[in-house]
């Protein structure tokens, strides 16, 4: 009886532990605090050392939670990745996670070696343990001080920090083989790099077809489809891992592909991976903060914070520099991602590998990079919002966003219904404006379910209920948010979105928070295409009304009648493309100058 009692006791510990992760978030979200620092803190104050005095020491439990952890997140991330947007920042990204990892390892190992009295693969192994990003951690802290980053940027850091833990991953296993077996031919590290890279990447796109197949071919019982998914991510990556591919590698592909193609319960899906992640997240990272030994720390706390210096102020920057050499990218947009290139549980994870076999000093990798990720979280974690208004790389996002309800339609895969409640300030009340893919459907008013036909004109306080594709629904949130003109456009509701012609600039200032002048609110913008180009109009030319790109997606007679619109970069195509318009026109300007 007694075991069971100590069972039931470890239950009871364990949930009041999660409860406590759980409503923490909500200080640190207040505090602009990043979540992981909050709950390795409370690992460590429930651990032997601290005032919980729990005694836990087994490394192979927190390396199995670990995987498993790593694993989920990976594939949340490619479910959550737009394939438009992982094409369209590939390159710099998958740069960035790879040279960019090796150089980073490269360059902290010499100060490793130093400041460790290390020999130069141990010193490399401590580079690698660190050399990986969380940009889940950048997101959260940008969120809790009312910022988006600008797409590019934000998207390059999203995509590297899914991309990169594999290569700091293989990186870190292949360092601890060859201090447990020798010495290895550079023949047989390419194999094995070519091996995991390959095999895992195919293992991943397989999987991923699979099981998108079974979804929609297999009747399962209601509220069964999210499990089957994210148990099928583990079955990925435990497939991957047996047979010496890169496990995290075919998870992110697999996540990648299931998110970006037409499933049954597709929303349903990224709500129960939001909430699985969130839980693997808390239990890994109190795990974690259980095996540290604060007394240990103090030994080494001292060359750990000359290599977490080293890392940030020259290792991180010379990474992303050269990486994005090639790009176009900004000065500041390149400080920018120097900077904010958190160290996240990974590293600490990694750390514990060493731990797991047996590495003489193991306990010296897993102090060096618990201080390492606490200096990032502190010093970089509350500088994000600063060091974002002060480059100019993100916008405002002071507005509440609208509760929307999402509900999947039996029998057909492309359309969901999508639900809002009408706001007063809304600038869909204020201006009517949709984009050219979502179709009112219902509107419901004092509880009675009107067509939009029946409705006559919506009302505030009326709930209408819209036909959209799912991968778009989130980008209607912005016409139904109950809040005045935005002072700057918002990037969420850039990129594939599309309006009539007819529609005019007003409308689009209100919704954008252009400056436009007042004889022109009322201009529809074919007619804007029209006087800007002042010759035909072809598919696919472009215009810039302010920062935003206007693009001619449909054009019909000569006249525009569809317009698609994203945000131009300071570097984008659409601003040189408008330049040289411009030029055009005031060379003709002049040549019918001298002619008259």
């Amino acid at each position: 009886m007694q075991s069971l009692d100590t069972v039931s006791l470890v239950i009871l510990l364990g949930a009041m532990l999660l409860l406590v992760g759980i409503l923490s978030s909500l200080i640190a979200m207040r505090f602009g605090a990043p979540l992981l620092l909050v709950f390795l803190l409370l690992g460590m104050l429930a651990g032997e050392a601290g005032p919980g005095g729990i005694v836990f020491n087994d490394v192979q439990t927190a390396y199995l939670v670990g995987s498993i952890s790593l694993a989920l997140i990976l594939f949340d991330g490619g479910f959550r990745t737009r394939l438009q947007t992982f094409r369209t920042v590939l390159g710099p990204s998958v740069l960035l996670a790879t040279v960019g990892v090796v150089v980073t390892t490269a360059l902290v190992a010499p100060v490793a070696r130093f400041v460790l009295d290390l020999g130069w693969t141990e010193a490399l192994l401590v580079g690698a343990v660190v050399g990986s990003t969380d940009a889940a951690a950048v997101f959260f802290l940008l969120h809790a001080h009312g910022l988006r980053l600008r797409p590019r940027v934000g998207a390059t850091l999203e995509i590297e920090s899914a991309t990169n833990d594999p290569a700091a991953i293989f990186l870190t296993v292949l360092l601890v083989e060859i201090l447990l077996l020798g010495n290895q031919s550079w023949d047989v590290i390419a194999v094995t790099i070519a091996r995991q890279a390959i095999l895992g990447g195919l293992i991943g796109y397989v999987a991923g077809k699979a099981i998108v197949l079974f979804l929609n071919r297999i009747g399962l019982q209601q509220g069964l489809h999210a499990p089957f998914v994210a148990v099928g991510a583990l079955v990925v990556f435990g497939l991957a891992a047996s047979l010496q591919a890169s496990g995290f590698l075919a998870v992110y592909l697999a996540g990648l592909i299931v998110g970006n193609r037409p499933t049954r319960a597709h929303n349903s899906i990224g709500v129960f991976l939001d909430a699985t992640t969130w839980l693997a997240q808390i239990v890994m990272f109190v795990l974690l903060g259980l095996l540290v030994w604060p007394e240990r720390l103090v030994s080494s706390i001292g060359p750990a914070l000359i290599v977490a210096l080293a890392l940030t102020l020259i290792a991180r920057p010379v990474a992303v520099f050269l990486c994005l050499a090639p790009y176009r990218f900004s000065l500041r947009e390149r400080i920018f991602v120097s900077w904010v290139g958190l160290r996240g549980a990974v590293g600490i994870f990694l750390a514990s590998i060493p731990l797991l076999v047996g590495l003489p000093a193991a306990y010296l990798y897993f102090d060096v990079a618990f201080v390492v990720v606490l200096f990032s979280l502190l010093v970089q974690g509350w500088s994000i919002a600063v060091a974002a208004r002060k480059l100019d790389i993100a916008f405002p996002r002071a507005d509440p966003l609208p509760q929307r309800v999402e509900l999947d339609l039996p029998g057909q895969m492309a359309q969901e219904l999508v639900g809002y409640s009408v706001a007063a300030n809304s600038p869909y009340l204020r201006r009517g404006l949709l984009p050219s893919w979502a179709k009112p459907s219902l509107v419901v008013r004092d509880e009675r379910v009107f067509t939009p036909e029946e409705a006559e004109s919506v009302r505030q306080g009326d709930y209408i209920y819209l036909l959209a594709p799912p991968e778009k629904a989130q980008a209607l949130d912005r016409f139904f948010v109950d809040m005045p003109p935005p002072a700057r456009p918002d990037p969420r509701l850039l990129g594939d979105f599309f309006v009539s012609g007819d529609v005019t600039l007003g409308a689009l200032a209100e919704i954008y928070g252009l400056q436009v002048a007042p004889e022109h609110t009322e201009k529809p913008l074919a007619d804007y295409f029209a006087e800007e180009r002042r010759r035909p109009i072809k598919q696919d030319d472009t215009l810039l009304l302010g920062p935003i790109g206007l693009l001619a997606h449909r054009v019909e007679g000569g006249r525009v009648t569809t317009v698609g619109l994203r945000l131009a970069e300071p570097d984008d195509d659409v601003g040189a493309q408008s330049l040289i318009a411009r030029l055009k026109r005031m060379a003709r300007r002049a040549l019918a100058a001298l002619r008259g």
